[in-house]
């Protein structure tokens, strides 16, 4: 766990599977690479798969077979600490979770403090710096119910990076937010993709898919049907059932 992994490779998924309890199939032998600084969007339709897959990605889906390597670390082998794999995975929800009783700052510094045991003060200072990056510079000392969703949600995203995650998850993050406050988490997440962290993330936002994706994955019934550049999936998909999605939302 303590040897840095240099590959070009961040995330190989090969062959997974995830059947839940009630014999619902929902990862029917997904395979998926992502290299180390690209942004991949997954779309498809409601259960497709695309949240159980993301899910996954940090065993927050415990997968029945099949292999996840995430950063040359094989996420099932014995001795894998998943909890200190996790640190260097973050991930952002739909919903935002954070602590109502802990200012903006607070629910920041909590992580690298309680897991990282990094210094109060250290872990301040960077929190303060996160949150200025994400736009919320003047909100440090308020509080989550003063905030409006889309102020909610970049705090959840500096509380991820906090951690100094090496590749970001997003789980439909924008999904949950009134339209006007979608186009303020997106602006942070395509300066994430522009400073080359490693992003995967589920969305409806065909817009970000197309300007900001290097790589569109599309899944429906627990499948991965396709996998290619943002111009072949909007402009020139020869993919049947992929066009027929899109032609819904375009």
């Amino acid at each position: 766990m303590t040897e840095a992994y240099t590959g070009k490779d961040m995330i190989v998924a090969t062959q997974v599977n995830k059947i839940y309890a009630n014999g619902c199939h929902a990862l029917k032998n997904v395979s998926a690479t992502i290299s180390r600084g690209e942004v991949v969007v997954i779309i498809g339709p409601s259960g497709s798969g695309k949240s159980t897959f993301l899910r996954a990605l940090n065993q927050l889906e415990q997968i029945n077979n099949g292999q996840i390597i995430i950063d040359g670390i094989n996420m099932y082998a014995p001795g894998t600490n998943i909890n200190k794999l996790r640190e260097r995975v973050g991930m952002v929800f739909q919903s935002f979770n954070l602590f109502p009783h802990k200012t903006v700052k607070g629910n920041v510094m909590l992580a690298p403090i309680k897991v990282a045991k990094r210094e109060p003060k250290k872990a301040e200072q960077d929190a303060e710096q996160l949150l200025r990056r994400v736009g919320l510079g003047d909100k440090l000392d308020v509080y989550p119910a003063q905030l409006s969703g889309g102020q909610q949600q970049r705090v959840a995203i500096a509380r991820a990076l906090a951690m100094n995650p090496d590749v970001m998850l997003f789980d439909e993050p924008t999904s949950a937010l009134d339209p006007e406050m979608v186009g303020e988490v997106l602006d942070v997440m395509k300066s994430l993709a522009n400073d080359g962290m490693t992003m995967v993330v589920v969305t409806h936002e065909m817009g970000f898919a197309r300007e900001v994706a290097d790589r569109v994955l599309f899944m429906e019934d627990g499948e991965l049907l396709v996998s290619d550049t943002p111009d072949n999936i909007f402009s020139s998909t020869k993919h049947p059932r992929l066009e027929q999605f899109l032609s819904k939302l375009l």
